[in-house]
């Protein structure tokens, strides 16, 4: 694998502030992940509202010792050292920004672009029976190849797609989230890729809605994160994704995890596209294909059950299926995928020129103006992420469903808030 810190390409379109807390209004938390707290955040100077991570340095060392202690070498500084240039990194529409870097004596951070939409996890239960529209899901499954795409052109190997991490920005279109789990190994061969920097990065200062631009030219109506460097080998397999590396690292959330990564066998990009096929089924059916009673049962359900597609065959149906393949050498590639029936029809250039996506969230300012009004303190903030983190319960928090509890999470010195349930998510 190649070494992540030293031998990824930066090439940032915009300067990045290092930010202090002084620098910050803290508005309200928005939730936590396995390994931070995000928050609600203004920048003072640009008056912009960002979401923030933080991350308790305690807790990085407390997970560093561990690692050390089992005879790894580990290094969880240098993970997220890797997540900040990845973000550092990215040029494109439908990916974040990264507006700032942060660090003090007991956390440290960065901040990316607000997404008000939430997730589609959380619009996925809004919907009727809790299940998107075919038309919905081919907008988003589109918009998720793309990002991969770019991704992967890059040599960034995601390996954290699942609904909780696909955020609906203001604009209606979505924004891939959660670098922590990614890689770096040698870029794909694109043949019919666009090249990595050929998106350039425009998001409107506000949301127009008077034209919808076509989408298509004739409409179609859990796991522990362990990965260090240092711990993955490298075979030098190719596949069908033109890789020549492949990782073996064990990570990812359970349910969406690649039977390669299960098996320990190494994978490569291909990973990303069975996550695809799982997010879709779970976008079309409300659930995931091979989710067991535990962990064990969900792994075995993921090496050996084909999946359940219920229904008459249509050709969403058969790209799961296709996308589900076990053999990671058998599965569709980015081609076949751009080239399936699903997608017929659609110009991928004018995707993401669309000016009414499916859903546009409602406009965030009223509701950051009513939490903004005392915010929280530098001190309230340090202590309150050093506190979720204090108990070692970091690594049994449920990264399905960012299970939060919201009194605790916005109850600072008197200040209460209490958020809708399942309102926010977090990165």
């Amino acid at each position: 694998m190649i070494d992540d810190q030293n031998h990824l390409d930066r090439t940032p379109q915009h300067s990045i502030p290092t930010f202090d807390l002084d620098r910050l209004e803290i508005v309200t938390a928005l939730g936590r992940g396995a390994k931070g707290v995000v928050f609600l955040a203004r920048d003072k100077v640009k008056d912009d509202i960002l979401a923030l991570k933080l991350i308790s340095r305690d807790s990085i060392e407390k997970k560093n010792a561990m690692k050390n202690g089992n005879g790894s070498e580990g290094n969880e500084y240098r993970r997220v050292i890797f997540e900040q240039q990845v973000l550092g990194t990215l040029n494109h529409p439908l990916l974040p920004r990264l507006r700032g870097v942060l660090a003090t004596d007991k956390v440290l951070g960065y901040a990316i672009d607000y997404c008000p939409g939430r997730d589609l996890h959380s619009l996925r239960k809004k919907q009727t029976e809790k299940m998107f529209s075919d038309d919905m899901i081919r907008f988003y499954a589109a918009e998720m190849v793309l990002a991969l795409e770019y991704l992967h052109n890059l040599g960034i190997v995601y390996r954290d797609l699942k609904p909780e991490n696909i955020m609906i920005q203001e604009n209606g279109h979505i924004m891939l989230v959660d670098f922590d789990l990614s890689t770096k190994l040698s870029a794909r061969s694109p043949e019919k890729s666009m090249p990595p920097n050929s998106v350039y990065r425009s998001r409107p200062d506000s949301v127009k809605k008077k034209r919808l631009f076509p989408f298509v030219r004739c409409c179609n109506s859990g796991i522990v994160p362990d990965d260090a460097a240092s711990q993955a080998s490298v075979s030098t397999d190719r596949t069908e994704s033109d890789s020549l590396e492949k990782s073996n690292s064990f990570v990812g959330t359970e349910e969406y995890v690649a039977p390669e990564i299960v098996s320990g066998k190494g994978h490569d990009f291909a990973v990303d596209w069975w996550s695809l096929g799982i997010v879709l089924h779970e976008m079309l059916y409300g659930t995931t294909p091979f989710r067991g009673l535990n962990r064990k049962e969900t792994f075995y359900r993921i090496l050996t059950k084909p999946p359940d597609l219920m229904g008459e065959p249509t050709s969403l149906r058969h790209l799961i299926r296709k996308l589900l393949e076990k053999d990671p050498k058998q599965r569709i590639t980015l081609e076949g995928i751009k080239g399936h029936d699903y997608f017929k029809g659609i110009d991928w250039d004018l995707i993401m020129r669309i000016q009414r996506p499916p859903y546009i969230p409602p406009h965030s300012e009223e509701e950051i103006a009513a939490e903004d009004k005392d915010g929280l303190k530098r001190f309230d903030v340090e202590l309150f992420v050093q506190e979720t983190f204090a108990n070692g319960d970091d690594d049994k928090h449920d990264a399905n469903h960012n299970n939060i509890d919201s009194e605790k999470l916005n109850k600072q010195k008197g200040q209460f808030h209490r958020p809708e349930d399942n309102q926010f998510s977090v990165f």
